[in-house]
């Protein structure tokens, strides 16, 4: 409850430090502009449309894009539900400080867990389709390139955040004209219309065209909501973030927005450019960009996407990190682990914290693919439900009058969005809701006989003062 939380202590504006034994708090060091870049980059659209969204078209074809165009409806919605609680709570906790703080502790602890999954699954998840992109020039075992990418973005990520914000910035740029290059040459060689992207096909293992049912669809949304997820991580750094009460929101809706453009536009133009059912099913889109083009040109898209991977693990990691920095301020663990959490380097970022990401994805590179993106997905979709939940209480109490960015159509957006979120998740595979349940499980009762029973001094979840406030 409310009652718990604790504000951080932050150098005033002399720059005198902060009393000793108050929590420690991140350094105030990027704007609009590379909070926008660093969020884009942990959407990672190039690196999204070229490894996660073949995976849709493989079970989708033809309705891949429409899928991914309804999920992009929804993630309006839970953006909306980031931006008014990222305001309202601007702390490196994201989801859990907000739940936590409307909600009550245990529903924030569940969002913890379920946040800490993701963050653990998807830098492995995206760095493992290296290898693929960097086929033209070298082989590699994909699960061996994969930790290799991970080890490279946690040592950047022991870096300042500043400079962080300019070396994925150079990267987006380059995945951006990846994208770009791939919808030019899709439109520009369209074997079908635009009715195609309704016709609902795909092809089977024997090429035979198949219907895709409404069923499926709404089953891929649990992917479809992955493949944008990345918006929410200016929530991650909002203490971070210059006057966070402005640039929270405003760095969350357009980072959705223009993600939705890089992504959605190609895989129409794959869909309507793709010589025929198989091959789009296949999700091959380095041999359809050959095909279109030349292997030169193939060759150059797959080293952008190749760099894009990169810096998604670069982006991926400082913003995990941050979530565990949170957790060991916020002592959801016992000391020793509190205190090694917590250790600022000499750049400023959480070293400890950014290790315990960085090695563990590099592991977890060696994970069946299907197994992570499926606990994935239900863990995406569980988060965002419970988010929706805080969204719907955030106007109760002394909340209802702090100064904060509100969204429109409240409380009508977070009911139904809770609705839909309710229903994609009953629609998931039964191992991957397994899985998540039961490391769920393990956490609630980690919180029922360690964290509970010390409320007083376990699971404190902190609020940073903004010193510009």
């Amino acid at each position: 409850m409310t009652d718990t939380l604790r504000p951080v202590e932050t150098a005033d504006l002399d720059g005198a430090p902060p009393a000793s034994g108050s929590p420690q708090k991140l350094k105030r060091s990027i704007g609009i502009v590379g909070g926008t870049l660093l969020t884009l980059s942990c959407v990672t659209p190039a690196s999204t449309l070229f490894v996660v969204v073949p995976d849709l078209f493989s079970s989708l074809g033809t309705a891949t894009a429409l899928t991914i165009a309804i999920g992009s409806l929804l993630c309006i919605a839970v953006a909306f539900c980031y931006s008014e609680l990222g305001t309202l709570i601007p702390s490196a906790g994201g989801e859990y400080a907000m739940v936590s703080t409307m909600a009550g502790r245990l529903a924030g602890w569940l969002v913890f867990v379920l946040s800490l999954l993701v963050v653990m699954i998807v830098p492995p998840v995206i760095a493992m389709g290296t290898a693929d992109y960097l086929a033209p020039i070298v082989h590699l075992n994909p699960s061996m390139a994969g930790a290799g990418v991970m080890i490279l973005a946690t040592l950047a990520g022991l870096l300042d955040l500043r400079a962080n914000a300019w070396i994925t910035g150079v990267f987006l740029v380059l995945e951006v004209i990846a994208a770009a290059v791939v919808a030019v040459l899709g439109f520009a060689h369209s074997q079908r219309g635009a009715g195609s992207l309704v016709s609902m096909q795909v092809a089977d293992s024997g090429g035979h065209t198949d219907t895709v049912t409404a069923m499926l669809v709404v089953s891929g949304l649990a992917i479809a909501l992955f493949v944008t997820q990345g918006f929410s991580t200016a929530v991650y750094l909002s203490e971070e973030l210059e006057n966070p009460r402005r640039n929270v929101a405003r760095t969350v809706l357009a980072t959705l927005a223009i993600s939705t453009v890089i992504i959605l536009v190609p895989v129409v133009a794959i869909t309507m450019g793709a010589s025929d059912l198989s091959t789009l099913t296949g999700g091959d889109i380095s041999s359809m960009v050959t095909a279109w083009s030349n292997s030169a040109v193939g060759t150059f898209v797959s080293l952008c996407v190749a760099l894009a991977i990169i810096n998604a693990g670069i982006v991926m990691v400082i913003q995990n990190s941050r979530v565990l920095f949170a957790s060991a301020r916020d002592k959801a663990w016992p000391e020793p682990v509190n205190k090694g959490l917590s250790r600022l380097g000499r750049f400023g970022s959480p070293w400890v914290a950014t290790l315990l990401v960085g090695v563990p994805g590099a592991a977890l590179c060696f994970v069946n693919l299907d197994t992570l993106y499926g606990v994935t997905g239900v863990s995406v979709t569980g988060m965002y439900l419970l988010v929706a939940v805080a969204a719907l209480l955030a106007r109760r109490g002394k909340h209802a009058h702090t100064s904060a960015w509100r969204m429109p159509l409240w409380p009508a957006m977070p009911v139904l969005l809770i609705a839909v979120l309710a229903y994609i998740l009953s629609q998931q595979e039964t191992s991957y809701l397994l899985w998540t349940g039961g490391i769920t499980a393990v956490a609630t009762l980690y919180w029922a006989f360690y964290l509970r029973p010390r409320r007083e001094t376990r699971w404190l979840v902190s609020i940073p003062e903004d010193a510009q406030a």
